[in-house]
C-alpha cells in the first residue's frame, strides 16, 4: 500500500498527502455500457461528435447527427454488438481483452517497480473515462503519468484525440502531474515480431495455405493524408515491416483499408471490396488480419469476420480466415512493455 506522507519542505502542521508515483495510463477508442438503444445513442454521440473523427461544420454536421444518425444507427450498431457482446461479463470484447492486457501490464510492471507504479485503463469514449482515471490517479499518489494510446500507427482521429482527452483532464486538476504520452510504435521490432508470430502460429494450423494475407487498417478521408495525418504512411510501413519479418514476396501480402463511412473518398483499396476482386481473380483462399487494433473489437469481430467474409465468399472465395488481434498475448504484452519502460526513461529505473 502507498501511504501518504508529509512534503519535505512543509511544516508539521501540513497534511499528508500521497505523491512520488508513476502512474501508467492505457487508453483505447471505447465502447457502450450495453447495446440497447440509449447506452448506444450516448455512446454514438460522444464518438461522432468529436472534431477529431469527424471534422464538418457544426452548423452542418450536427443537425444531420442528432436527426437521421442518432435516430436510426444505434439499433443497427446495437445488432452488431450484440452478435459480438461478452454476455457472461456483460460488456464488449474490447473491454475484456483490455482489462486483461491492463491485469497483464500491471503484473508484470509491478513486479519489476512494485508499488512506485500504478497501471490503469480508460476510453476516450464511454467509461471508464480519461477524466475519472486521472483523478484517481492524482488521488493515489500519481505525481508523474504516462499516457499511452495503444494505437500502434499515429492518427488525428485515434492518437490525437486519446491525448486531447488527457490534456483536458489534466487541465481540471489543481496540482498538474508531470505526464509524457507515448508515440505511435508502429516500427517497434518486438511489435512486428509479435504480429509476425500470431500470422504463423495461425498459418500452422491452417488446412488450406492462404494464398494471400489482407492486412486490413482502419480507414480514413483522404484528405486528412493531403492535411499531413502520418497514418497511411505507418500502415504501409508496418505492412512492409511485417512482410519482410515473415520473409515473404510482395505478391503474399496486400494492404487494404475498412470501415469507410460517408460520401468522401477513403484510403483505399477498400478491404470489402478488395477481398472480393481477389477471390475473381483466383485467391480462393485468404487470411485477413488488423494490423492497427491492438485488441478485437467490432470493427475485427463483426465487420472483418461478417461482412468482409461475406463479400469475399459471395465473389467466389472458399477458405477464409481471421487472424485475432494480439489482444493479451504474451509476446504482445511483452512488446508493450519494451515500449512503456522505453518511455519511462529518467522516471524509473
Amino acid at each position: 500500500m502507498f501511504d501518504a506522507t508529509r512534503p519535505s519542505h512543509a511544516p508539521a502542521d501540513h497534511p499528508r498527502v500521497k505523491m512520488g508515483r508513476v502512474g501508467i495510463l492505457l487508453a483505447n477508442l471505447g465502447t457502450p455500457d450495453d447495446y440497447s438503444y440509449w447506452p448506444m445513442r450516448r455512446y454514438l454521440n460522444e464518438f461522432l461528435s468529436d472534431k477529431r473523427v469527424i471534422d464538418y461544420p457544426a452548423w452542418k454536421w450536427q443537425p444531420i447527427l442528432q436527426g437521421i444518425i442518432l435516430s436510426k444507427r444505434p439499433f443497427s450498431s446495437g445488432e452488431a454488438y450484440k452478435s459480438i457482446w461478452n454476455h457472461d461479463q456483460g460488456e464488449s470484447p474490447l473491454m475484456t481483452i483490455t482489462k486483461d492486457q491492463t491485469a497483464k501490464l500491471r503484473t508484470t510492471l509491478q513486479a519489476r517497480y512494485g508499488d512506485q507504479v500504478m497501471v490503469e485503463f480508460c476510453m476516450r469514449y464511454g467509461n471508464p473515462s480519461t477524466i475519472s482515471k486521472v483523478r484517481q490517479m492524482v488521488a493515489e499518489g500519481c505525481d508523474r503519468i504516462l499516457f499511452f494510446p495503444l494505437y500502434p500507427q499515429y492518427a488525428g482521429a485515434t492518437t490525437a484525440t486519446a491525448n486531447d482527452q488527457f490534456f483536458r483532464a489534466l487541465m481540471k486538476e489543481p496540482w498538474q502531474p508531470a505526464s509524457r504520452t507515448v508515440p505511435a510504435y508502429f516500427d517497434e521490432p518486438a511489435y512486428i515480431d509479435a504480429l509476425a508470430g500470431s500470422v504463423e502460429r495461425a498459418y500452422a494450423t491452417m488446412e488450406a495455405k492462404p494464398d494471400i494475407l489482407v492486412c486490413s487498417y482502419h480507414g480514413m478521408p483522404e484528405r486528412y493524408l493531403q492535411q499531413g495525418d502520418p497514418y497511411h504512411c505507418q500502415c504501409a510501413k508496418t505492412s512492409r515491416l511485417l512482410k519482410e519479418r515473415l520473409g515473404w514476396a510482395d505478391d503474399q501480402l496486400v494492404t487494404t483499408f475498412q470501415s469507410r463511412f460517408g460520401p468522401e473518398e477513403w484510403l483505399k483499396p477498400y478491404t470489402v471490396d478488395h477481398v472480393a476482386d481477389l477471390a475473381r481473380q483466383g485467391k480462393k483462399n485468404i487470411a485477413v488480419i488488423a494490423p492497427a487494433f491492438s485488441a478485437d473489437c467490432i470493427e475485427t469481430l463483426e465487420e472483418i469476420n461478417e461482412e468482409i467474409k461475406e463479400s469475399f465468399e459471395e465473389a467466389g472465395g472458399e477458405t477464409f480466415a481471421y487472424i485475432p488481434c494480439l489482444n493479451d498475448d504474451d509476446e504482445h504484452i511483452a512488446a508493450l512493455t519494451k515500449v512503456i519502460e522505453d518511455n519511462l526513461s529518467g522516471w524509473l529505473d
